[in-house]
């Protein structure tokens, strides 16, 4: 006949005294108490493993902070979880492992992360301004989420307010770094799936504006503006280089003599210097140098070529060009950035400029990694023909010698 094991009572738990050695009490179905010498209670499952059928005790926790109801509802769970096949021991220990992942990979730390990698890839100045704006309107609300619960009701939640204000941008930027740190967690094997890849879909896409650029038959107007505008005589080359050279605002502004080679005439822009985070080559042309050779009294025992009026040791501020722009009359109609639409519209209406060596002049990165080395190689030259153009055609568009370098 089986042995019958009585349950225990809470009595008989207050009343079992400590002994020179530890013992148990039993309460059936694998579920005991030990007694220690020093006085202790501590609750014990003893089980056999699956498959490998050795025994085995499970802690559940000391009395009376667990009590016998307690005890036996853990009790039950383990019986449960090996009817299946399934070591309590060891879904315990996998469950407390993922307790201590959630709360070390929350939304906040993989952000951190994410914002590391970002400076890697772009510039300082563009990393720290997406990290600002999550700061701003993301990270007090979702930074110490664990990284599996974020889903797309949570971050609607926190983005519809941003977009009821109008700011449309900045919600489709702060979409874009969301996924990137989701991106980031199913990487580095975190979640399985990023629920919110099509969270933009729910927000109003931002109107889309261009920068201010003027048309092409304008151009003899905006070198006539600049020959008799009151503007300083570094900023009056700033603006002819960036024109000439078709770069943006910043690269023209912090442009170094080191990187000059008069030799092969090319201007070699370092990968820390562009917005791609890609090394740029720009064939110059002779009207180009003649600028050099202009402002190189000025500059040339500098480290930068268009040296800040109020430091010269600094480069000119990029904001330069804009200011001269508006005080030429040309306020609401064109900015620096716009100098590129123009060349990019010009070269374009010709009809005798292949696309692909125009967006490589425009440092426009190709997708195409192959393609993009290829361009490098085989471009340079046919861009050195579409640079000499486009300075001839600035030439004669200065009429009555307006150009500083005509």
């Amino acid at each position: 006949m089986a042995r019958v094991t009585k349950p225990l009572s809470d009595t008989q738990i207050k009343q079992a005294k400590a002994k020179d050695k530890e013992y148990n009490l039993t309460d059936g179905a694998g579920l005991m108490l030990r007694i220690k010498p020093n006085g202790s209670k501590l609750w014990l499952f003893n089980y056999y493993r699956p498959f490998t059928k050795k025994r085995a005790n499970m802690g559940l926790g000391k009395y009376p902070e667990v009590t016998l109801a307690d005890a036996r509802k853990f009790r039950e769970q383990a019986r449960n979880l090996l009817a299946k096949d399934v070591d309590p021991q060891a879904d315990k220990i996998q469950q407390t492992q993922e307790q201590k992942e959630a709360i070390e990979n929350t939304f906040g730390k993989l952000a951190e992360k994410w914002y590391t990698l970002k400076k890697q890839q772009v510039k300082a100045e563009t990393a720290d301004k997406a990290w600002q704006t999550m700061n701003l309107h993301v990270l007090p609300l979702l930074g110490s989420v664990p990284i599996h619960l974020v889903k797309p009701k949570l971050v609607i939640d926190i983005l519809t307010p941003v977009a009821s204000k109008g700011s449309l941008e900045t919600v489709k930027r702060l979409c874009r770094n969301i996924n990137e740190v989701m991106r980031l967690a199913v990487a580095s094997g975190l979640i399985e799936v990023n629920y919110l890849a099509d969270i933009t879909k729910l927000f109003a896409p931002p109107k889309k504006t261009n920068m201010p650029t003027i048309s092409p038959e304008r151009l003899p107007e905006l070198m006539k503006a600049l020959s008799s505008a009151s503007i300083m005589k570094v900023t009056r080359c700033l603006v002819e280089w960036q024109l000439h050279t078709m770069t943006r605002p910043i690269e023209a502004a912090t442009a170094k003599w080191e990187d000059i080679s008069v030799i092969d005439k090319v201007w070699v822009i370092p990968a820390d210097r562009m917005k791609m985070k890609k090394p740029h080559t720009i064939p110059l042309s002779h009207q180009a140098l003649s600028l050099l050779e202009l402002i190189k009294p000025i500059s040339g025992h500098r480290e930068y070529i268009f040296p800040s009026h109020r430091d010269p040791k600094s480069h000119a501020n990029s904001q330069s060009v804009n200011m001269a722009l508006k005080r030429m009359g040309f306020n609401g109609q064109l900015v620096s950035h716009g100098l590129r639409a123009l060349a990019s519209t010009t070269l374009n209406e010709q009809g005798t400029f292949d696309s692909d060596v125009i967006e490589a002049a425009l440092a426009h990165v190709d997708k195409n990694e192959v393609r993009r080395a290829y361009n490098r190689a085989e471009y340079l030259e046919r861009r050195r023909n579409l640079m000499e153009w486009w300075s001839g055609h600035i030439e004669k568009a200065s009429t009555g010698n307006m150009s500083i370098v005509g």
